[in-house]
């Protein structure tokens, strides 16, 4: 009972995310990306739910939500400090070991754990609805190959994103020396005239005033 009602929980939280992006005025450029997200959610949790998967999905579930939690914790100190992306760097190396576990676990378990299952037929009292297609050698191939091609699309966009940030970054970095070095070839040292300043007055060295005095007429 726990399982199925975390899963319908977790169906309920995405389908009730649909109607949310008209409430909370997401942006028009927005919307397909977070209508993206929504759907890969639905898919994955509800096949998992429907396929009898549950324990596969709750393994898979808690390393996405592990990474996407680093990944907010990561944003909020953004906030606070712009200039501090530690956690950054650590949701980055949580996002590449959740990617590999993942695809290791699905390969074990769908790959080599499936046919060995005992009850391969259809049996709706043990919940087995559509267990009995990863008997098929061919089917249960598919399935793999959709989840590497899926696999390897996440990670192409994560380097993607890494390695645009990181030009970002050496860019921004770089700018800042190039204007610092403006700075400092500015700020040359102004020449001194000769003399000594007296009320404001530049003095001679004798002491009189650079100025001719004009002469005043009897």
């Amino acid at each position: 009972f726990q399982v199925k009602f975390f899963y319908l929980c977790q169906l309920a939280y995405w389908l009730h995310a649909l109607p949310e992006l008209y409430f909370q005025k997401v942006r028009k450029e927005e919307i397909p990306r977070q209508l993206r997200c929504i759907a890969l959610y639905l898919v994955h949790i509800a096949g998992a739910y429907l396929l009898n998967l549950t324990r596969l999905g709750l393994i898979l579930l808690l390393l996405q939500y592990l990474a996407e939690f680093f990944f907010h914790m990561a944003r909020l100190v953004c906030f606070t400090d712009e200039n501090n992306e530690k956690l950054f760097n650590v949701w980055a190396v949580v996002f590449v070991v959740t990617r590999l576990f993942t695809l290791t676990l699905y390969i074990l378990v769908i790959g080599f754990g499936l046919p060995r299952v005992e009850n391969q037929a259809l049996d709706p009292e043990r919940g087995n609805f559509f267990s009995f297609l990863f008997n098929n050698i061919l089917f249960r191939m598919s399935v793999l190959l959709l989840v590497c091609l899926f696999q390897a699309s996440v990670m192409w966009r994560f380097i993607h994103f890494q390695l645009r940030r990181w030009r970002e970054y050496w860019n921004e970095q770089s700018s800042r020396k190039r204007a610092a070095a403006g700075t400092k070839q500015q700020a040359k040292p102004l020449k001194r005239d000769s003399g000594y300043h007296e009320n404001g007055v530049v003095k001679a060295e004798n002491g009189t005033s650079p100025r001719t005095k004009k002469l005043k007429s009897p």
